[in-house]
């Protein structure tokens, strides 16, 4: 991609236009992990089983974000958000087609399709947020990459409310049919009000995991283990046990992690009025350490014997909050840091960490749980490996600050 004027490559009414696709498809996916989820306990697969079967979903979403930032490069950012879009759309599509006996193969093809489609949508999507700031208004960027991420998580909660209503009003077929029907629209939509977008680059080519520039590259590492710190616990380990354990329904279940998404991605949103317009390396220190100490309050808890309904609430909802801090200094800054005539592959390199986090977070979460004597003993091995991942991202954390004082010196 050739380097542009954000008024050449951009405008604010493209930049809603992109929103307003990743919202649908964030809803549609949040919703999906859900059905597929409560669907695999429902017919009596273990709790590392249904890791297992979220694992493709993980693995390839390391791939997609190198080979869509390369697509994005290539072709412009519209290319991965329409093909993400569509994907997700056939995938829904062959989900309620085989609903009638889903088979496990089924299953663990459409959770990887679904991981393709997200990660192109998402490195699509927030890679376009720099084409329509111009250079050096960060307080605008942060704004922006605030606004985005935050809603699609809050929208992501809606989702997995969305999954347990759908599926116990009208079952797995047709809420995957209206699920399709619904990316159906979204895609039309995206592919006629979003213009092409000039600037090829027919030399760009898929670059791996390392970017040029050593901030991305430290950022990426820290951002692995924080979000293997949240899925260790909080994407298998938590909504297994109140089903299982606590006997919660699937509404409640499905409340439960939509109330808490939801409120994870309105801190998100707000970030920029209790973090500042430009928060860098040292305030990334801080609100990576500071997840920690719920972590261990609520393993110490439920250790000691606390109710663990109450325990989990209250633990999340604290935990929810600061790690949504530490997330979206981490989301500004590799906009911020990522250069303008390789967006798309910085910001594709990044997230393939990330979606290497995951993986790593949801193989932990169902390895502990299932191997643990008892679900709670499970559950709280979770919680203190997820608290040993966040504090490896904090100590990550270090050499970038000197990584972005020499950066600041060489301009």
């Amino acid at each position: 991609m050739t380097s542009a004027s954000p008024s050449a490559t951009g405008s604010m009414r493209d930049y809603a236009v992109v929103t307003a696709g990743y919202w649908v498809f964030t809803l549609t996916d949040g919703a999906v992990r859900t059905l597929v989820l409560l669907h695999l306990a429902e017919l009596g697969y273990g709790a590392l089983a249904i890791a297992s079967f979220f694992v493709a979903y993980e693995l390839l979403g390391v791939v997609t974000n190198l080979v869509g930032g390369w697509l994005g490069a290539r072709f412009g950012l519209k290319f991965p958000l329409g093909l993400g879009l569509a994907l997700q759309a056939a995938t829904c599509a062959a989900l309620a087609l085989g609903a009638d006996a889903p088979t496990a193969a089924l299953l663990l093809v459409g959770q990887g399709a679904c991981g393709v489609a997200k990660d192109l949508v998402k490195s699509g999507a927030k890679s376009y947020v720099k084409l329509v700031v111009p250079d050096g208004d960060h307080g605008r960027l942060m704004h922006l990459v605030s606004l985005l991420t935050g809603s699609k998580n809050a929208l992501k909660g809606v989702g997995f409310l969305l999954g347990g209503v759908l599926l116990g009003a009208i079952g797995f077929g047709p809420a995957c049919w209206s699920l399709a029907l619904a990316l159906g629209l979204a895609l039309a939509a995206t592919l006629v009000a979003l213009p092409p977008q000039p600037g090829r680059a027919p030399k760009s080519k898929v670059r791996g995991l390392l970017s040029p520039d050593q901030r991305i590259n430290r950022l990426a590492a820290a951002r692995l283990f924080l979000f293997a710190s949240r899925d260790a616990w909080f994407v298998l380990a938590v909504p297994v046990f109140l089903r299982a354990v606590l006997e919660w329904s699937y509404a409640s279940v499905s409340l439960f992690l939509a109330l808490w998404t939801i409120g994870y991605g309105a801190v998100q949103a707000l970030a920029p009025r209790f973090l500042g317009a430009q928060p860098g390396a040292r305030a990334l220190l801080v609100w990576t350490a500071l997840p920690v100490l719920p972590l261990a309050a609520v393993a110490l808890a439920l250790a000691s014997g606390y109710a663990p309904g109450t325990t989990l609430t209250v633990g999340l909802a604290l935990w929810g909050a600061l790690f949504a801090g530490a997330s979206a200094i981490h989301s500004f800054l590799v906009v911020r840091w990522a250069a303008r005539d390789a967006l798309a592959l910085d910001v594709g390199s990044y997230y393939a960490s990330n979606a290497a986090g995951r993986l790593l977070g949801t193989l932990l979460s169902g390895a502990l749980y299932q191997s643990a004597p008892e679900p709670l003993d499970g559950l709280v091995a979770c919680i203190a490996a997820a608290a040993l991942l966040a504090l490896v991202a904090f100590a990550l954390g270090f050499p970038l600050r000197a990584a972005e004082r020499r950066a600041e010196s060489a301009r």
